[in-house]
């Protein structure tokens, strides 16, 4: 028989491993953290991720090491978050993309909800109808006009198919009944830069990437999608406004980690998330540049994809709208 002793003993070691262990799991974050954008440099997702690395790092106590792989719409980036380890370490930031190409997308390389572990949403912004300065459309009804007297000449670039370019583009086309081409860029930021340069007649990028662009002229905007003016370009109207009735369209982004990724881990990132987007002076960047910050829980981004993600296929059916 063993001495009592030898269960005090046992207890006192147990008891004295209690506090490590715990200090072990509360380790999270030791090192940096991950964060794929899956868009090329330049467009609207890259804009956010890079608006808020800085002051998310700071309240993380970690550096957040932004990384660029973009293509099919997003799907290659967020894949690539999807098959991470779901240590809080790779996580990613997306467009409501993430609720689209679903819909869009004959397959797809994971599944939204299953694979995929909401942070929670970062921000929210409207896009902007944006010409080539050459294209002879000074309004939103003269270039329906130009397009209906050119079916299929007049073309406009995207972040890809399902991309938020995309989808605020073809929301157009279905609404005005006008035929203008759709070429898919990897990414908005390439798709911005060959509009400006001519390549593309038009784009519909997120405003606080073009907002540059349009005040140095090369860029022309005739509408923003949202349901009223922005006080950034407080001239130009709102599509529905100026001759496109019914068409609203913004966009958000959300960040997400891998399914199975420790719950403290994403209470950690998710309030430092919001405790970034709550800062004065992170906040007045955002407004600056056209965002307006959206803070949220976790179980407030996953109810906004499983509220969005059936909204979004009954209008891709819909308006039929396809990937070229």
């Amino acid at each position: 028989m063993k001495h009592p002793f030898h269960w005090i003993a046992a207890g006192l070691f147990c008891s004295l491993l209690a506090p490590v262990s715990s200090a072990q799991a509360q380790e999270f974050p030791s090192r940096a953290v991950r964060l794929i954008v899956p868009y090329a440099p330049g467009g609207s997702a890259d804009i956010t991720a890079r608006l808020i690395g800085d002051e998310w790092s700071k309240q993380l106590g970690q550096p957040i090491v932004i990384e660029n792989r973009a293509g099919a719409g997003g799907n290659i980036g967020v894949d690539a978050v999807a098959k991470s380890a779901p240590d809080g370490y790779t996580i990613g930031l997306h467009t409501v993309s993430l609720a689209i190409n679903p819909a869009i997308f004959p397959s797809m390389p994971f599944d939204t909800l299953k694979d995929l572990a909401p942070i929670g949403t970062v921000a929210s912004s409207q896009h902007v109808l944006a010409l080539n300065p050459s294209v002879k459309a000074d309004s939103v009804k003269s270039l329906i006009a130009l397009a209906k007297a050119n079916p299929g000449h007049l073309t406009y670039g995207s972040a890809g198919a399902g991309s938020t370019f995309h989808m605020s583009a073809e929301l157009f086309k279905a609404l005005a009944d006008v035929d203008i081409l759709h070429v898919p860029y990897r990414g908005g930021g390439p798709a911005m830069v060959d509009t400006i340069a001519g390549q593309v007649d038009m784009s519909f990028p997120v405003l606080s990437a073009a907002l540059p662009h349009i005040q140095a002229g090369t860029l022309r905007a005739l509408g923003v999608t949202g349901p009223q003016r922005s006080s950034l370009l407080p001239d130009v109207p709102y599509i529905a406004e100026a001759g496109v009735p019914d068409y609203s369209f913004e966009t958000w982004f959300m960040t997400f980690a891998p399914a199975g990724t420790p719950g403290p881990a994403i209470e950690t990132l998710n309030r430092t998330l919001n405790a970034a987007l709550t800062s004065d002076a992170l906040r007045k960047r955002m407004v600056e540049q056209g965002f307006d910050p959206l803070p949220s829980t976790a179980a407030q981004a996953r109810e906004r994809l499983e509220t969005e993600l059936p909204a979004w296929s009954r209008l891709v059916q819909e308006r039929g709208i396809k990937i070229e």
